[in-house]
């Protein structure tokens, strides 16, 4: 059961990635109008004709698109969400025809959703200021009992517990490295959004981003991490080389092998192979994931960009 995970474009202007098992495939959320999806699809090989699903992590507006709601109904493809992302999600006038086809479906929160025979995803809440929002561990297994995990989160004001447990022993990690907090703070940018951005339901430092995968990987089996896919990088307060060095340093430290990729706004990256190796005992069974977490502090507004 090999697995292909590919980032089409990350960012404040748009989030989507593909997972592909076999012959399916689904997008993690959807936040570039259809032409631009089906592009990033052509530039890596595949087309729209490859995608099951596709599941929302939350309701910003960069991480979903009215036009390519509208473009699910026309080839039939469901949309999974959290009930609260429904409930935001229904005064779009593209979203009531896809209940209406029976093209949608939920998730909650830690509790199994089969996606395929074999894969399974678990939602995890994360701190953000659009609520909820979700990171996801998805878990492939072979009928031999081998296989393979991947965790994403691109979006996150800080790291919890829950979140730590949840992405422990994946082969392919996906998080956010949103800013340098220097630049971040050097960037004269209003008190107002520096506060949000910097602030425990903003999004994660290069810094910190380095602190939760020292955490995953150092918890692990050693070797386990494949690949480290970093998220979500802000265009004004961030650079590919300053998020890559603190990537780097800290698997060195660690002693990791795993890939670095640099996700981007404007292209897809290359797809990472995900081949399945014999499970370990932290893997999906084990996964711990607590129901509370700190409140969050804005409602989900939908058709808000979610301003690095």
């Amino acid at each position: 059961m090999v697995g292909r995970f590919t980032v089409l474009a990350s960012g404040s202007s748009g989030n989507a990635s593909l997972l592909e098992v076999g012959a399916d495939a689904w997008l993690i959320d959807f936040g570039l109008p259809p032409h631009m999806i089906g592009e990033r699809l052509a530039a890596v090989g595949r087309s729209w004709k490859v995608v099951r699903a596709a599941v929302l992590t939350h309701t910003h507006g960069d991480h979903w698109n009215r036009d390519t709601l509208e473009h699910f109904r026309r080839l039939n493809v469901p949309l999974i969400a959290h009930a609260r992302h429904h409930d935001a999600l229904s005064a779009q006038s593209t979203y009531g025809p896809l209940p209406r086809a029976g093209l949608v479906g939920s998730y909650a929160e830690g509790v199994p959703l089969a996606l395929a025979p074999g894969v399974e995803l678990r939602a995890v809440r994360v701190p953000h200021d659009a609520d909820p929002t979700f990171g996801f561990r998805i878990d492939a297994t072979a009928a031999d009992g081998r296989g393979w995990s991947l965790a994403y989160a691109s979006d996150v004001g800080h790291v919890t517990a829950a979140l730590l447990d949840a992405f422990a022993d994946v082969d392919l990690l996906a998080v956010e490295f949103n800013h340098d907090e220097a630049r971040q703070r050097a960037s004269g940018r209003h008190p107002v959004l520096l506060q949000r951005v910097l602030g425990p339901n903003g999004h994660l430092s290069n810094a910190q981003a380095g602190e939760l995968v020292e955490t995953v990987v150092s918890r692990g089996v050693p070797g386990r991490l494949k690949y480290l896919v970093q998220l979500h990088l802000s265009k004004d307060c961030n650079t590919a080389a300053l998020a890559r060095e603190a990537a780097r340093a800290t698997l060195d430290r660690l002693g990791s092998a795993a890939v670095t990729i640099t996700a981007t706004q404007n292209a897809a990256t290359v797809p990472m192979e995900l081949t399945p190796r014999p499970l370990v005992p932290h893997s999906a069974s084990a996964v711990k994931f607590p129901a509370v977490l700190p409140p969050q502090v804005q409602p989900a507004l939908p058709g808000l960009g979610d301003d690095e």
